[in-house]
């Protein structure tokens, strides 16, 4: 599907998605240096339609932005690859749950598994597959890379309390405040796209 966001369009392509868990790929024209500050811990207050007293809930969300591998920079052995076909766990469908549509793939020297069934055809989640992997696989090039990718991943995911975040959406008051800066915007048109209100 194809999004307006921060004074670009960019495709938006569903890789993975599980209950509490969205992994998602966006290409487009600096797709990448446009999201990599909504890394970190996001915090959400609203008051549900179900709450009588209007009390106010909070929920957190952690976001991590890796950078999508090209071919040319991590060479990996097909021998190194273990695929396995399986049917998709989501909603029914002509075709999604009645054939092994669902692929998971593991780098047999690390373990490192990823799962696509998000596509049609098993061709198709194959190939979604293995650029996640590739994705995940070019910060683990060596032990020193592999270390400090882990450090940077966990800074932007942090530790998902209510205290470590970056952000913080009060739909109650249609405002949203950037922790880093001090910043507020209206939250109506943060969801719009314009996060440039927040620098």
């Amino acid at each position: 599907m194809r999004r307006w966001a921060i004074g670009g369009v960019f495709e938006f392509e569903i890789l993975e998605k599980r209950p509490g868990f969205l992994c998602f790929r966006v290409t487009g024209k600096k797709a990448h240096s446009s999201f990599e500050n909504e890394a970190g811990g996001h915090r959400i207050q609203q008051i549900p339609t179900t709450e009588r007293n209007g009390r106010v809930h909070t929920s957190t969300i952690t976001i991590a932005v890796l950078e999508e591998a090209k071919p040319t920079e991590l060479y990996i052995d097909e021998r190194d690859l273990e695929y396995r076909y399986v049917r998709a766990s989501g909603a029914g469908g002509q075709n999604v749950n009645k054939v092994s549509s669902a692929v998971q793939l593991t780098y047999k020297p690390t373990g490192l598994m990823v799962r696509c069934e998000s596509q049609r055809s098993q061709l198709q989640n194959k190939e979604a597959a293995l650029m996640l992997l590739r994705a995940k696989l070019l910060g683990e090039k060596s032990g020193r890379e592999r270390t400090a990718r882990n450090e940077e991943r966990q800074n932007q995911v942090g530790s998902g309390e209510r205290a470590d975040k970056i952000r913080t959406y009060r739909f109650q008051d249609d405002v949203v405040t950037d922790h880093r800066t001090g910043k507020k915007a209206r939250l109506s048109r943060v969801l719009k796209g314009f996060l440039e209100d927040l620098e």
